[in-house]
């Protein structure tokens, strides 16, 4: 059952009004009135986002969700964490607006640190993520090892980037995009595009005049294998975890033949 926050946790971050479950937030996201309320993950993460994001101006290219703290001061009450609501609506169709919000809000964060959590994480998302850089080739699924076997070393900057931009922008009208849900990942900018052009690709009638439009960015083929192996990844981990046999879901299978095309070409 979907446990909505309590009452206590509506009044430490001033929501004053009855909580509505929203779309999206894997099901666990709430509003009250204005503000948008949610389970933590790890603790240290969501106070440290909360502290980047605070900081971080809104331009004209991109409109940052702001953290609410609780009435302690804290970014944290009780588990839940705290948002202010942005109306508008995502659209995982706007492909190359979300990416372009995504590149807004990495030169924003360029210069942040790595914070020492990313290396303590333990979860499907971390595991599928570490998978897809390994030089190893492991999985007995063979659209998985073809997909490893692409593989080259590429020597690129890595940086904080959002490991799942094209469904965590909100479009309001009249405004710049409105970038949510970051999720951290210390990889290259070029991954997290990739990553949205294979959510694009796979889940949201994108054609691979997607993978062209974005070919300029660094290292593109190899970027595209990486993402393509972290979501197929963390499917797979998903399914592990609830003592499932995994098999690739059908969207996959275009996807993965138009990617081995690019990374072969590229070679």
């Amino acid at each position: 059952m979907r446990m909505p926050p309590s009452e206590s946790v509506l009044e430490a971050f001033g929501a004053a009004a009855d909580p509505e479950l929203l779309d999206g937030g894997q099901g666990h996201t709430w509003r009250a009135s204005s503000i948008v309320l949610k389970p933590a993950g790890l603790a240290v993460e969501s106070r440290w986002r909360a502290s980047v994001l605070e900081t971080l101006p809104d331009t004209d290219r991109l409109r940052i969700a702001r953290p609410v703290r609780a009435a302690s001061g804290d970014w944290l009450h009780e588990g839940w964490e705290a948002w202010h609501h942005t109306p508008g609506r995502t659209d995982p169709k706007r492909w190359d607006e979300a990416i372009k919000a995504g590149t807004a809000f990495h030169e924003a964060i360029a210069t942040v640190a790595r914070p020492d959590f990313l290396e303590g994480r333990d979860n499907w998302w971390t595991r599928a993520d570490q998978a897809a850089w390994s030089s190893e080739v492991v999985e007995e699924v063979p659209s998985l090892r073809r997909l490893m076997e692409a593989r080259v070393p590429v020597q690129v900057r890595s940086q904080l980037v959002h490991g799942d931009v094209l469904g965590n922008v909100i479009y309001t009208p009249g405004q710049p995009p409105t970038l949510i849900d970051w999720a951290p990942y210390w990889r290259p900018t070029s991954w997290a595009a990739a990553v949205a052009v294979v959510d694009a690709l796979c889940w949201h009638g994108a054609d691979e005049a997607l993978i062209q439009a974005w070919s300029s960015l660094e290292h593109w083929a190899q970027m595209l294998l990486r993402a393509l192996l972290f979501r197929m990844i963390t499917d797979l981990e998903s399914s592990r975890a609830r003592g499932k046999v995994w098999q690739p879901h059908p969207a996959y299978t275009p996807v993965v033949k138009l990617v081995l095309v690019c990374a072969d070409s590229a070679s």
